[in-house]
């Protein structure tokens, strides 16, 4: 038996949060349309937007993409570490239970989707007010990055409009940092919580000193909480807008496939796709997930240029895809 069943949580909730959840239908009915209330000239770090590139995908040699190594008189890498340091400080079990399912003081119950509605479009315009200010290389809003990956998809693979979709919704769930989200609550590399962390998560070394897992002999060994091989699927991953974006679109009953569920789920999860690491906890199906994972992250990571396509032009046809895979207000 997997020890990560739900059921199994106990939530003790303050007067606060039982206050709120008595004024939770007045709430929903405030929110409903509140997507045109969103908070303006919201900026976000993404450390998992600076490069940490797979050398079979890179389109200019790696020595040239930005590294992890530390250096306080570079302000944008020591910007990204310290966002990974609070990350690794802050992601917990107690933290990514508690962000699923309860209310605390300064957050709502993100997986209840009771936050407002949008259609995906709707949704996806906002993003035009995220800049992503860890990116070395170009100085773009996020949607001018997401219909860069969703036409470079749709040159490959003509024929695989879920595919072409996916590209442009994948960062989609970044949304959460319209609502004041922390940044290493939303962005950069994912990890599995309830077990020893990965040695190839960026800053292993010093950025979990900090974290109360390590103390915890439930959570801090090879298996942790887990048992052998039980699968992708039962691992606790960090929270972050890939979790959040995979279950709006499983709540929303997407028309989408699983292989663009996993995409969407698993495309921070870089210690697991890019280093190999986990194999003690995966089973062989969950290869196949990593494949898919790879022929998308090489569409996210290495189409971003200055080279701005024609969005107002191209909508028409990504609407459509819209419709048919993910229609109408979405509830967020």
């Amino acid at each position: 038996m997997v020890l990560t069943d739900r059921s199994d949580v106990r939530i003790a909730r303050n007067s606060k949060a039982q206050e709120k959840r008595q004024n939770g239908h007045q709430e929903a009915n405030d929110k409903e349309n509140r997507i045109g209330d969103l908070h303006h000239d919201v900026k976000i770090i993404d450390p998992s937007e600076l490069l940490r590139p797979e050398p079979k995908f890179a389109q200019k040699p790696v020595s040239q993409y930005r590294d992890y190594s530390i250096d306080k008189n570079d302000p944008i890498k020591e910007r990204v570490r310290k966002t990974y340091e609070a990350m690794h400080t802050n992601q917990t079990v107690k933290f990514v239970r508690e962000f699923e399912y309860f209310v605390a003081d300064k957050m709502d119950e993100w997986c209840k989707f009771n936050h407002f509605k949008a259609t995906m479009r709707e949704a996806l315009e906002k993003l035009n007010e995220l800049v992503d200010e860890s990116d070395p290389d170009v100085n773009i809003p996020n949607i001018v990055h997401a219909f860069q990956t969703a036409e470079r998809i749709r040159k490959d693979y003509p024929n695989d409009d879920w595919f072409q979709l996916t590209g442009l919704i994948h960062d989609a769930g970044k949304i959460l940092a319209m609502f004041d989200e922390p940044q290493w609550s939303v962005v950069g590399d994912t990890f599995v919580v309830g077990c020893d962390w990965s040695k190839n998560i960026v800053y292993r070394d010093e950025s979990f000193k900090n974290n109360p897992d390590a103390e915890n002999p439930e959570y801090n060994s090879k298996y942790g909480m887990y048992e052998p091989n039980c699968g992708l699927d039962n691992l606790l991953m960090s929270w972050g807008h890939d979790e959040y974006l995979y279950r709006v679109l499983i709540h929303n009953n997407t028309k989408l496939p699983p292989e663009a569920l996993a995409m969407v789920r698993f495309h921070s999860f870089y210690p697991w796709h890019s280093s190999g690491d986990y194999s003690h906890l995966l089973t062989e199906e969950d290869e196949k997930t990593k494949q898919w994972v790879l022929k998308f992250n090489q569409y996210d990571l290495y189409t971003k240029s200055h080279e701005i396509p024609d969005i107002e032009k191209l909508w028409p046809y990504y609407e459509s895809l819209i419709e048919k895979y993910i229609p109408g207000k979405l509830e967020w």
